[in-house]
Formats: C-alpha cells, structure tokens, sequence
C-alpha cells in the first residue's frame, strides 16, 4: 500500500511526496482511513511507528473538507493537539507545516512554558485553526482570555502515559470542559495501564476505533542487542574504548540522572572527546542547539536523560549506549527504539554493573528475549553474572534512589529521578527541540575495523554502524518527555508550561 490508496487530497499527497514519504507505516495504514471518516481513535503504539502522521495527515484533510462546506467563525481554533512536553509540541507543529504546506488557508501555531507568552499570543490573535499546546500554558492563556476552544472541532490527546506519569491528569480534566461536546477526539498512547483506559473512556466516545501497533514489551527486529558485564568504576573507560570506533558517527548515551549525564560528559571532556548533555536542567537555547548540532552531525555524542531522548528523531542514529540501565523495562524499549528506525539497521550496547543485574531481568523477560553478553571488551569481570532469561535466579532489586522507578518532571525537561530536594540538581528551565529530518537512504551495513588500541578482534563485529533504510513511509516520530516534580530536582510542581 502507498499514500495514494488512502484516499488523500493531492495538495497533501505532493507534500509527503516532498518529504520523501510513500509508504505508510501500520499505524498510519490503519488509522488516516478512520480519521478521514470522522470517527474516534484510541491508538496503542509506541515511539518509532509514525504515529505523528497518522493524525497530522487526515486531521488536515478534515479540515480543509469541512472549511468548504461550512461557516466558521474568523481566527476560530478548529483543532487542539495537547501534548506533554515542549519539544514534541515542536514537532507536531513541524510536521503540521510540512504535511500542510499546500494548504494555506490551514493556520497553526504551538505554545508551551518556558519562553515568554509575547510572540505566542500575537500568533494567536491573528488566528490558528491548529493549536498544538502543553498542559499548563494552554491553561494559562486561557485563564488570560486568549484561548477560546468552543469552536474546536477534533481533539488530539498524545502520550497520554506520559500525562500521567508528570501528574497533568488534573490539568486535562481542567481544559475538557471547555471543548465542544460534539467533537473528533484521537487518544494515543504508547501504553495502556488501567488509569489511561479509565481516562479514554471518558474523553472518547462509546465504541471508538482501536488500533494497536507493535506492544511496548517488544523490540524492534532491526536492532542488534547486547550487554557488557562491567563494574561500575570501569563504565568510564568502556565507553571511551567504543567510542575509538570512528564508524560510529553519532550516537546517543543514556543515564538515569540530570547529574549522570553532565557527569558523563565532563568526563569524556577530560579525553577529548566531546560531548553534549540534554536534560532538564539546561536552557531551551541550550538544548536546541545541542540536538541541531547532533542531527548535523557536528556533536557525535549525545548524553540524554531517558525523558529528554522522546524529542530526538535523527536519521542514521545507529548507535544507543544504555551507559546506566533503566530502572522500568519498558524504558529500555523506548530507549534502543531511538535507532534501528523506518526500516534502517541499529545496534543497542547496555552496561550493566552487579546492581543493575535486576533491572536486566526485569528487561528480558517483558521483550521475552536473552540479550546477548559482549565478552570481547577489555573490561570483562567475573564480579558481573550473567543474567539468564529462564533461569531461577531470584535477583533483589537495589534499595534507594537506583531501585526507585523515575519520577517525571513538570518542566518539560528530562526526569532525571534518583536526586531528591536539595541534592544539587535544581536549576533552569528546560527547552525544545525541533522537529527531525527525512528518512535518507544509506549503503550496506558497514563491518569497520577494531577501534585503535583496544586489541579486541571482535569489536568490529559488535560495533558496525547502520545500514540501508528499506521504508521511508512514516512521519517524523517521538517527542520529549520532562520537567520536575516537587521533591525529584529542586524545582517546583508547576514547572515551566
């Protein structure tokens, strides 16, 4: 199936064209027909699949059908996209411009916390049909009488887990009664815990239409996994060890923490290698500018809280270092799903240390899978066992901040989670991102040559960079989740939005 059988208008399908796009993704296949119809969608996939698209594009073509037919009244908000993070607003709203650029007449605009209201509100008084907002500014501007949401006519819900999870359920259930009860509403959400079911049944209408693409316990097939057994003072030194693998153009570090990750980049400063951090403790300029650099290519290491990682989206990312392994298995599904994207081959390495043996089981068994040890490294330890998928080991998860799940923050930054109030992590706002870049093509997955001076004949094996992208259908996908929590970072429960 391509673009064209899903009964698009041509102004839409001459821009997908443009963007490089053909063929749509499960989740776009199955969802557009539905929104093209005007039925409401409760839609299960998880970041990766193209879910942008699959309510950017029909939503636009309602749109300009039902601005033929109907009057509306002038400057009148026509469609609401709420969203929890800064940055994945910014992308929605990049994709809204890209998809609509032969459609005019179709206005849209984002607003989020964290910049000033200035530029905002005069973008609103000129009048969007598309509104792509955070909770909290949203609310904002409404309590200051520039939002006026009674002529709203489809209703977008993303990430609603991650609504959830930073504590915006109150501030949804704010904003609902101003929308029209005769209404499209679209609800997705990378997973489906009994409290997001109770939320959907009581924003959609009876009987919606359910699509469910690829579970969260899974793992994308193009994504070679594997694991290093490693104490933890010798993380440091592996990491720099990989990174001598020139064929590794760009790729992306994990840590729990805000301070993990500045952390992990002083201290590869210190070898001269560079580094740029994204989390919620640095400015929007800031972060902008490091995830512009790292799609460019110009930062070739990229260390992200799991919470800030949603807002990148880059095209030949072959490479995610779990350098600290999540403390909830279904992060580490979302983190290894930053590469491996539309087609294209990734590789996924995580150190684990003794104390993160626990979080590697809980791992394998939700993807049902045996992650494969790399022995062939300089810093083996006997002190690291193995972790079997089906053995009977009863592994006690630590105690503490490690062994507590992340609490998201309010800001629209990274949660960092594990540094309680006063523990030094407070600090500025957090900032955007924009939107990422087309699917390119590439060559064969490359096999390089063992980096210098490790000695390890089996490097170039596990470390080869990516390779050829076989779909390029799908929007640009994933957003960035973040901010603080009272009690999680220094920061207050507001935050920035």
């Amino acid at each position: 199936m391509t673009f064209d059988d899903l009964n698009l208008i041509d102004p839409i399908l001459n821009a997908l064209k443009e963007e490089g796009y053909t063929t749509p993704t499960p989740i776009q296949e199955q969802a557009i027909p539905h929104v093209l119809e005007g039925k409401d969608l409760l839609g299960v996939a998880q970041t990766g699949t193209g879910k942008t698209a699959a309510f950017t594009v029909p939503i636009l073509q309602v749109l300009h059908r039902t601005a033929q037919v109907s009057n509306h009244a002038p400057r009148a908000i026509r469609c609401l996209v709420l969203t929890p993070t800064r940055e994945l607003a910014i992308q929605i709203n990049e994709s809204f411009g890209a998809y609509g650029r032969h459609l005019s007449q179709i206005r849209h605009t984002v607003i989020f916390g964290g910049v000033s209201q200035g530029s905002q509100v005069a973008q609103l008084k000129r009048g969007v049909e598309v509104l792509i907002a955070t909770p909290g500014r949203l609310l904002d501007l409404m309590n200051q009488g520039f939002v006026d949401l009674r002529q709203v006519e489809v209703f977008v819900l993303d990430e609603a887990d991650r609504m959830l999870d930073m504590g915006f359920i109150n501030d949804i259930k704010r904003i609902l009664p101003k929308l029209p009860t005769k209404r499209q509403t679209l609800f997705f959400s990378a997973t489906m815990p009994d409290q997001i079911q109770e939320l959907a049944s009581t924003i959609l209408r009876p009987n919606p239409i359910r699509v469910a693409v690829t579970p969260v316990s899974s793992t994308a097939e193009t994504v070679t996994q594997s694991v290093f057994l490693v104490e933890n003072n010798d993380k440091p030194a592996l990491l720099r060890h990989i990174l001598q693998d020139k064929a590794i153009k760009r790729v992306l570090v994990f840590t729990r923490t805000k301070h993990g990750a500045d952390k992990v980049v002083k201290a590869l400063a210190t070898h001269q290698i560079p580094a740029e951090a994204i989390h919620g403790n640095k400015s929007q300029n800031h972060r902008q500018r490091a995830l512009s650099n790292f799609k460019a290519g110009s930062t070739r290491v990229l260390v992200a809280t799991d919470i800030a990682a949603r807002g990148i989206d880059v095209d030949e990312l072959t490479h995610v270092i779990n350098y600290e392994i999540p403390n909830e298995p279904e992060t580490y599904v979302h983190r290894i799903g930053r590469t491996g994207r539309a087609g294209a081959f990734g590789t996924a390495f995580s150190f684990v240390e003794d104390e993160e043996r626990a979080y590697l089981q809980d791992i394998q068994k939700l993807i049902s899978r045996q992650i494969e040890v790399e022995n062939e490294h300089p810093f083996k330890t006997s002190h690291v066992k193995p972790v079997m998928l089906h053995g009977n080991e009863r592994i006690v998860r630590p105690k503490g901040p490690a062994g507590r799940p992340q609490r998201p923050s309010r800001e629209g930054g990274s949660g960092g989670g594990g540094v309680r109030a006063g523990g030094g992590q407070g600090g500025g706002r957090s900032g955007g991102a924009s939107g990422g870049s087309r699917p390119s093509g590439g060559g064969e997955r490359s096999r390089p040559a063992a980096p210098a001076g490790g000695g390890q004949s089996d490097t170039a094996r596990r470390f080869g960079s990516g390779g050829a992208r076989v779909n390029v259908g799908g929007s640009r996908e994933g957003g960035d989740q973040g901010g603080r929590r009272r009690g999680d970072a220094g920061g207050s429960r507001r935050g920035s939005f």
